[in-house]
């Protein structure tokens, strides 16, 4: 009974109560906008809760679109007052004048700062430059006084190095006599210091150009009287083992007439004494 009842509930209305189903159908739209509405205002008051409804009839239905409200236009932006600002004033005769005072004024001393910068510059560079003068000329001074004192103290040393010599020489030469008092053999008036005399005698040159004059052959023809000097060196015994012209007498040919005629000698004859003195610097003339 109840599953025929239900089968008689859930079919199709007859065909009479068209009027009625009618008002059903425009009840149920009117039930479904209210529950939009309500749904749309129960979203903006709870944004992360979502609810779903459903709705049954007895007769299918098409749901109509859910309302959407759009956003308000956002308002237009405010305007902008360009507000431009006024002119300066134009400056008068008299502040430019003022103006241009002061402009010159300012350079003025500009240029006053700068030549007083300059002149301090200089200033200090010319102290600078006699710092640098009294310092190289103190340098000099030094150098010169302490040249000079070097200079004195050489001298009195070389001066006094002389003196020491001099005495060493005269000492050496005092105690060389006083040792040869007792051997000397020279005559009482004799004031040598030698042991003997060493010297030709007075004589002795005589006899030497006695024996080399007449080995000389000269046969030339010479104005004047052309004079040769001659360094002789002898043995012991007279033999003559050297000779030199010391002095020419400018005529070459009389210069070597008396080498060959040294030569031709041989032997120089001996002293009074017995003794062949050497060296011995011996003159010949072409005119006696």
């Amino acid at each position: 009974m109840p599953a025929a009842t239900d089968r008689m509930e859930f079919s199709p209305p007859s065909q009479p109560g068209l009027v009625r189903a009618f008002a059903l159908a425009i009840l149920a739209h009117l039930l479904l906008m209210i529950a939009l509405t309500w749904g749309i205002r129960w979203n903006r008051e709870s944004e992360n809760t979502v609810a779903e409804a459903e709705l049954w009839s007895s007769v299918p239905q098409q749901a109509a679109p859910k309302l959407v409200e759009q956003p308000p236009p956002p308002p237009p932006p405010p305007e902008q007052k360009v507000v431009t600002p006024p002119p300066p004033p134009a400056p008068s005769q008299a502040d430019i004048a003022i103006e241009r005072e002061k402009k010159k004024q300012e350079l003025a001393e500009k240029l006053r700062q700068e030549l007083e910068k300059q002149k301090k510059l200089e200033a200090r560079k010319k102290l600078e430059e006699q710092k640098r003068e009294l310092l190289a000329q103190k340098k000099e001074a030094e150098e010169r006084q302490k040249r000079e004192e070097q200079a004195k103290e050489a001298k009195l040393k070389t001066k006094q190095r002389d003196e020491d010599k001099k005495l060493a020489a005269l000492r050496a030469e005092q105690m060389k006599r006083i040792q040869g008092l007792a051997g000397a053999t020279g005559a009482e008036s004799s004031r040598g210091t030698a042991l003997r005399s060493a010297g030709p005698s007075d004589s002795y040159g005589g006899r030497v150009r006695a024996r080399v004059k007449p080995n000389i052959v000269f046969t030339d023809e010479v104005a004047g009287n052309p004079t040769a000097e001659v360094e002789v060196r002898a043995a012991p015994d007279g033999t003559i083992t050297s000779r030199k012209i010391a002095k020419s007498s400018g005529v070459k040919s009389w210069d070597d007439a008396v080498l060959r005629a040294l030569d031709k000698t041989e032997v120089l004859p001996r002293d009074i004494d017995g003794r062949v003195p050497t060296p011995l610097l011996l003159v010949f003339k072409l005119r006696d």
